[in-house]
């Protein structure tokens, strides 16, 4: 019995007449750059994202790219960020020449530690990226409110959480990617929602950041030929487009259901698994706030359960295991091993396990099976 750590081929089984049909449609009007199915789905994204605006672009990274340039981020700016999480957060701050500030992680959900990010502000402070990691928002309550002291834009890396909310202390509820500024979001195969290629989308209720970044995205030209900025070519191809119009009429069945396998495991882990050999695992009980892109458990002897549930077929993955201030490409930053000790811990420690709606409990009840052996 082989357990991958994503299967995104049964899942286009169950969706492929008219997964195919749209691509079709696509191939049969030849518009393959921007166009109908483009308009279509920005129109859906914020729908169901409950934003003012959308603007789909070429992949997540380039999400936060546009976003950064949206708001002027430039040589000498500083963005705070955290240090656990995929390399694009920090990487399109360096882009633009600006500084990345890292703050470490809260050791119970691994999103930026909030109670650390006011100290972090300088006088160069021009934004905060919180990162809503493996599917969970960060404190965007708290976050919001330095924010707004100190008059800094809030950029939400959303990539890994299409369809989480926050609850705010008044009982208003937000969607990820709606509460800051400007909200980004990655479609990446494996992704939630993802298509079957790259693609990225910025959000925002801020009229004029929209109308910004729908020129930056095609080079700053607005109209065609006269440059009005220094853009990029970022644009979602129509076929990825067509493909996520198909898909994300489903997203929220599958949500639910990768929650249910959520609970599955954690319901698992209590009962069969010795209390010290996970340390942390997640399952929130309240609705969407917690979306699965990634269930991740902190285990000690990581390296000997990886190699057992390996040797049984099934596919784990690290995410992160080296934490961005102690990449060699951020040396020149100042940080070093023991700045950032929650954020070394986790990457030493964590593990994702497989997730994702189609499985089965029978594969889950294995792999915390073979987990919870003693040797």
């Amino acid at each position: 019995m082989k357990i991958p750590l994503l299967d995104l081929k049964v899942q286009y089984l169950s969706i492929k007449n008219e997964v195919d049909s749209a691509i079709q449609g696509v191939l049969n009007n030849t518009s393959f750059i921007m166009g109908e199915e483009v308009n279509k789905f920005e129109e859906s994204l914020k729908s169901y994202i409950r934003s003012e605006y959308a603007v789909s672009c070429a992949s997540g990274s380039d999400a936060l790219l546009l976003a950064l340039m949206a708001i002027d981020v430039k040589e000498g700016d500083e963005v705070i960020t955290t240090p656990y999480t995929f390399f694009a957060t920090a990487g399109a701050i360096s882009r633009l020449g600006a500084k990345p500030v890292f703050v470490d992680i809260d050791e119970d959900d691994c999103n930026i530690d909030v109670s650390k990010i006011e100290k972090a502000v300088t006088e160069n402070t021009k934004a905060i990226i919180p990162v809503h990691l493996y599917g969970k928002c960060a404190d965007m309550e708290k976050i919001s409110e330095i924010a707004s002291r100190y008059d800094l834009k809030v950029i939400e890396d959303a990539c890994q959480s299409i369809g989480a909310n926050f609850r705010f202390e008044d009982g208003t509820v937000k969607q990820a990617g709606t509460i800051g500024d400007i909200g980004c979001f990655s479609f990446f195969p494996s992704k939630n929602l993802g298509a079957y290629g790259d693609g990225g989308a910025v959000v925002t209720n801020n009229k004029d950041l929209a109308e910004k970044i729908k020129i930056l995205r095609v080079h700053g030209s607005s109209p065609k030929y006269y440059h009005k900025y220094i853009g990029i070519n970022s644009r979602l191809d129509a076929i990825q487009a067509a493909i996520l119009n198909v898909k994300i009429k489903y997203l929220d069945e599958w949500t639910m259901r990768r929650i249910e396998k959520a609970k599955i495991y954690s319901n698992m882990i209590k009962e069969k698994v010795m209390e010290n050999r996970i340390s942390y695992y997640p399952f929130f009980e309240y609705g969407k706030q917690h979306i699965y892109h990634q269930f991740v458990i902190q285990i000690e002897n990581r390296d000997e359960v990886i190699k057992r549930l390996n040797d049984n077929g099934i596919g784990t993955a690290v995410y992160y295991p080296v934490p961005l201030h102690i990449q060699e490409c951020f040396k020149d930053l100042g940080y070093k091993k023991g700045d950032m000790s929650v954020s070394e811990r986790k990457a030493e420690t964590t593990l994702a396990l497989p997730i994702y709606p189609e499985l089965k409990k029978i594969f889950i009840e294995k792999i915390i099976d073979i987990i919870g052996c003693k040797s």
